[in-house]
Formats: structure tokens, C-alpha cells, sequence
């Protein structure tokens, strides 16, 4: 979105998604996709030069984002205070585990540690089934965007102030703000909310439904949408079924439901009952894979799937921009950087001389 990024990394090690997923030409396409339109800078930061490095560079940045564990920070010279003394405006932003304080903040954590101790697993899978991650790293994700909100925001408020903040995000707080109503109705209740599948937790008919040839989400989520549902299924008479009649009744009685809707459902192919909700503006689709994803017409026209020249020549393909700006479109400007691609050129912008920075390089500080 136009933001200059300059992603510190060790000396020789960088980043370690440069070693994860699938790797072509010995380049990550996982490091590629979320490294682009940044700049790389090779820096040894518990090195006394590198550090000294870092403080000529701070006052030039608007916002420090970081992800050590709490206290790290402080304990290599750049908590809040010493931040504020290099640049009294700055924005400093923690992505963390647990949170800054609190009985669990110095525990590591992952996005699979988020995910369970959140709730969140408890809440995934079948009714019999046992608690489920979701595939996507989706707190490493969630508090990525918090994140990024928490800073537009600060920015925005230290134009009205001329202050600047520090915000913390953790995967923790992340993943539990996700739970929705599921939150709410243990707060209104008591009762733990039981796992349900593919079913909604409070609204049903709603979910997987087997067709002829697959299966098929319809998402009706109140009672017009459930009467165009019947319309569509050419099945009025569940309009009058006791058992039927409101959303509760057909909670109370959703396995009932299914079953009534899959006898017709299974009648015809997922084609025919996609073409046909949509006429009657039910919300559906099918199950896709991967592949029928990124093939499919609309994603296309969304351009959720880019090619980006990669400067050792290849081609690769990564994740659009799920953002559209009318006046201002988010573009790929550059590849990922190769590990130090920029060190040169930012040590020099801050007057190091090119002598100096080999000397640096030659001492592993770059």
C-alpha cells in the first residue's frame, strides 16, 4: 500500500522462511509471497555496531514492528523509552504470544498454541470428534492485521497529536477476539457451545448438503433466506411442519431438517442446485480445492492469484491483494529481497561509507 518496509535479518541466517515450503530454484515461494515490496537489511542486533546501526536508522522510520517475545526488546537497548529518545513520535508494535503482562506473557508461542489455548480448537470439528486447528496459521494472520489496523490508527491519531503509541497484539488476544457469538452465548449462558461441523452454531438449515454428484454450502442465515430456500427446493410444505417452523424449532430438530433437504438435494448435480439457489438468491457454492479455486472465473476477475518477476527469473505466481482501492490499486512494486539485497544502500543513506560497511561485513555485523 505504499509503506517503505525494512525487514531486519541475521547476518547469513535471515529470516527462517527462507528455508520453509515448497522451494524452487532455491528460492521459498512462501518467503516470496509475503516478502514482497520490501527491503532487506542484514544486521547483527546483539552486536554493539549493529546496534549502534539500528539507532542511526530509527529516527528515520515511523513505526517499529517487532515480534520478540516481551522484554527482549528492552534488554537489547530499544524498549519504549529508548525508542522514544531516538524519535519522540515513534510507533512501536508488538505481535506477540500471550500479551505484555499477565502470568503468561514470557511463554513462546505459535499459532497452534493460540489456537488451542484461545478456544478456538474446542469450538472446530464434528460433534464427536476431537478439538481442530484450522489449516491456515490464522492467529499468526489475525494478529498480523491487527497489527497492521493498531498502526494505521496510531499513525492517524499522532497526525491530530504529534504523539506516537505502542501498541501490543498478541495471538492470544487475537484469536479470541475471532469467537463471535459463540463468546456471547457462553457469556449470556454458562454453557460451553458444542462443536458442530459444518452446521452452524445457532441457525439451521445451514451448511454441507449432499447433491448427486458432491456436495453443496447453502447459507440461509434468517428466515427470508429460508423461505426462499423452500422455494427453490420446491418444498412448501415444510412451511407448516411443526418441527419446522422457526429457527429454534429447526435447531432443536436440525438433523431432521438435513435430512428433508438432502432426499431433494441428492436428486440433481451440485451444477444444476448452485445454478438454481442463486436465481433464488440463496447463498451457496461448492467445496473447492485449490487448484478449482485459482481456476475459477471470479477469482480471476479479483486477481487473487499474480505472477511477480522474481530477479533470479523466475515467474511466481502469489497471493493478490484482497484490498481494492479505486483510485490507488495495491500493487507487487518489487520481489521478495534476497537476504541483504538493501544493506548497502540503506548504511549508506545513513553516511556509512562504503569502506566502512565492508569492514562491517568482513566482522559478520552485515
Amino acid at each position: 500500500m505504499g509503506a517503505e518496509v525494512i525487514k531486519i535479518e541475521a547476518p547469513g541466517e535471515g529470516d527462517p522462511i527462507r528455508r520453509q515450503g515448497v522451494i524452487k530454484d532455491g528460492l521459498s515461494w512462501y518467503f516470496a509471497n509475503y516478502n514482497r515490496n520490501k527491503r532487506s537489511v542484514t544486521l547483527d542486533l546483539y552486536s554493539a555496531q549493529g546496534k549502534e546501526i539500528l539507532r542511526r536508522l530509527i529516527p528515520s522510520c515511523d513505526v517499529v514492528i517487532e515480534n520478540y517475545r516481551p522484554g527482549i526488546m528492552d534488554k537489547m537497548g530499544f524498549g519504549d523509552e529508548a525508542l522514544k529518545a531516538l524519535r519522540p513520535d515513534i510507533i512501536h508494535c508488538s505481535i506477540n504470544g500471550f500479551g505484555t503482562s499477565g502470568p503468561y506473557r514470557d511463554r513462546p508461542a505459535f499459532d497452534f498454541i493460540a489456537q488451542a489455548m484461545s478456544g478456538f480448537m474446542s469450538l472446530n470439528g464434528g460433534e464427536d470428534d476431537p478439538p481442530m486447528r484450522a489449516g491456515p496459521p490464522i492467529s499468526d494472520l489475525a494478529a498480523g492485521l491487527n497489527g497492521a489496523l493498531g498502526v494505521v490508527a496510531a499513525l492517524l491519531r499522532r497526525e491530530r497529536t504529534g504523539r506516537g503509541d505502542s501498541i501490543s497484539v498478541s495471538l492470544l488476544s487475537s484469536m479470541i477476539g475471532l469467537l463471535s457469538f459463540q463468546a456471547s452465548n457462553y457469556f449470556a449462558s454458562g454453557e460451553l457451545p458444542p462443536r458442530t461441523g459444518n452446521d452452524h452454531g445457532i441457525v439451521a438449515p445451514y451448511g454441507l448438503f449432499e447433491t448427486a454428484d458432491g456436495q453443496v454450502a447453502i447459507a440461509p442465515s434468517n428466515d427470508a433466506m429460508y423461505e426462499k430456500l423452500l422455494d427453490a427446493l420446491e418444498l412448501p410444505e415444510l412451511r407448516a411442519h411443526p418441527d419446522f417452523r422457526t429457527n429454534a424449532d429447526r435447531m432443536l430438530n436440525r438433523a431432521s431438517i438435513k435430512a428433508v433437504i438432502e432426499a431433494r438435494t441428492r436428486q440433481k448435480d451440485s451444477h444444476h442446485w448452485i445454478e438454481r439457489l442463486n436465481q433464488f438468491g440463496v447463498p451457496c457454492g461448492q467445496v473447492l480445492n485449490l487448484q478449482e479455486v485459482f481456476d475459477d472465473p471470479q477469482v480471476a476477475d479479483q486477481q487473487m492469484a499474480i505472477d511477480v518477476p522474481h530477479p533470479d527469473g523466475q515467474q511466481v505466481r502469489m497471493l493478490g491483494f484482497p484490498i481494492k482501492f479505486a483510485d490507488a490499486p495495491c500493487q507487487a512494486r518489487s520481489a521478495a529481497p534476497a537476504l541483504g539485497a538493501d544493506t548497502d544502500a540503506v548504511l549508506e543513506d545513513l553516511g556509512l561509507s562504503r569502506n566502512r560497511i565492508r569492514e562491517l561485513r568482513e566482522q559478520g555485523v552485515v
